[in-house]
């Protein structure tokens, strides 16, 4: 039987890949130039979207330090 639970939310999203990258002790790193992104209001199949422009450089850098 499946139990796992559908994420619904992205901060949920994000929540349940940092815990399971950082007890590997694994770290998570981005790094864009110029980033376009449409960000959908929920996370339902028929979200509105809005897009997001960064001109310059983000920097998203996640580390477990125990």
């Amino acid at each position: 039987m499946n139990t796992q639970t559908e994420t619904t939310t992205w901060p949920d999203l994000a929540i349940g890949l940092y815990d399971r990258l950082t007890g590997r002790g694994a770290e998570i790193s981005y790094e864009m130039n110029n980033l376009e992104v449409m960000v959908p209001s929920n996370a339902s199949s028929n979200a509105n979207h809005a897009k997001w422009t960064v001109n310059g450089t983000l920097k998203i850098r996640t580390q477990d330090k125990k």
